[in-house]
């Protein structure tokens, strides 16, 4: 069912938004708490009477969502993640984890606020919105990079195969060489037949 915030909800929504919540979390939480009301055409109508009543409350969550937008607009982030053979994350970067990485900032931000455009699976850098309250948007950037352990652990691989490809070369041509150093030496069978045939 559809309810209009009277105050603001984590997780949920602002003062005056109308958000779609279950019938038993309305009934059992949110009304009894006077947090919303039920979004029928009646209740509409009071909202928007009671706007001015609301109209302070609202911009005091205006003016913190201002506050924190700057401090959120101009971040920079970086991400350490491991990547597959095909360049692809193992998994993609979550607004949980974004989130995460603005508080160690400073900054607390509800994960549901961080939107995420198309989901971040590869390495690069991409322009993150938060969404704060109504008109309120801030962006931060993140970059997101290969995990220096995995690159230390691709560099030892290339090293070991290279010395393997070497070790293989040098097999190859020790081989050659006693391959030639068996060959027939002299005062062989032929040469006693020669022989033989110059005494007869």
């Amino acid at each position: 069912m559809k309810v209009i915030l009277t105050e603001k909800v984590p997780f949920l929504g602002n003062v005056g938004e109308i958000v779609s919540v279950s019938a038993g979390h309305a009934r059992n939480y949110l009304i009894p708490r006077k947090l919303a009301v039920t979004a029928d055409e009646s209740n509409k109508r009071q909202l928007e009477d009671g706007q001015k009543r609301l109209s302070k409350k609202i911009n005091e969550y205006k003016k913190a969502a201002e506050d924190i937008k700057k401090r959120i607009d101009g971040q920079h982030i970086e991400l350490f993640k491991k990547v597959g053979g095909s360049g692809k994350l193992f998994g993609s970067v979550t607004n949980t984890e974004l989130a995460k990485e603005l508080e160690n900032k400073g900054v607390v931000v509800e994960r549901r606020l961080i939107n995420i455009d198309n989901p971040i699976k590869s390495l690069g850098n991409f322009d993150i919105t938060v969404k704060l309250f109504k008109d309120v948007d801030a962006t931060f950037h993140v970059k997101v990079s290969i995990d220096p352990a995995q690159v230390e652990e691709m560099k030892k691989q290339q090293l070991l195969a290279e010395k393997r490809k070497a070790d293989k070369k040098l097999a190859e041509a020790k081989a050659l060489e006693e391959g030639t150093a068996e060959e027939k030496p002299e005062g062989s069978e032929d040469d006693s037949e020669e022989v033989a045939e110059e005494e007869n």
